[in-house]
């Protein structure tokens, strides 16, 4: 994808941002297991919260930076592709869908990072990006401790 302004990859990746937190409003409603709505409606908060950044960094009022370095489980990488429908969804599959979710997410803001040319824009997306990582790893480490304790 080819972007023509920093104007532009913001406003793709605020999309992005508000996209996220709706799936995650949607699998909130769906959960029926109190602990894991309870997860989905603050990841849906949390992109929210990566919009508003976004939002604030267009307006130049904000450049985020990030020095920490977030560790991947991969647990998600072998088990099953994204995606989303009108059926039902258990727990397992909403939680794999989530760490696909964040796992993209991850390597957009990779991809943005390494698409512009401004040092600063380029550290707000790296942050951003970190910011994905430690969503995924921790809807890794709840899947473990719920999912794979289960089965």
């Amino acid at each position: 994808m080819k972007f023509d302004s920093v104007d532009a990859i913001l406003d793709f990746a605020i999309s992005k941002e508000e996209e996220a937190a709706d799936f995650y409003t949607q699998m909130a409603a769906r959960m029926s297991k109190s602990h894991v709505k309870a997860v989905f409606e603050q990841f849906a908060l949390e992109e929210k919260s990566h919009k508003a950044k976004l939002q604030q960094v267009k307006a130049g009022k904000l450049l985020l930076t990030s020095k920490q370095k977030i560790m991947d489980l991969k647990i998600v990488d072998v088990m099953v592709d994204n995606r989303f429908d009108d059926g039902d969804f258990d727990v397992q599959e909403a939680m794999l869908t989530a760490m696909n979710s964040e796992k993209a997410s991850f390597k957009l803001y990779n991809d943005l990072a390494k698409a512009t040319d401004n040092p600063g824009l380029k550290e707000t997306f790296m942050a951003l990006a970190q910011e994905e990582a430690k969503h995924k790893l921790q809807f890794e480490i709840d899947y473990d401790d719920h999912i794979f304790q289960e089965n």
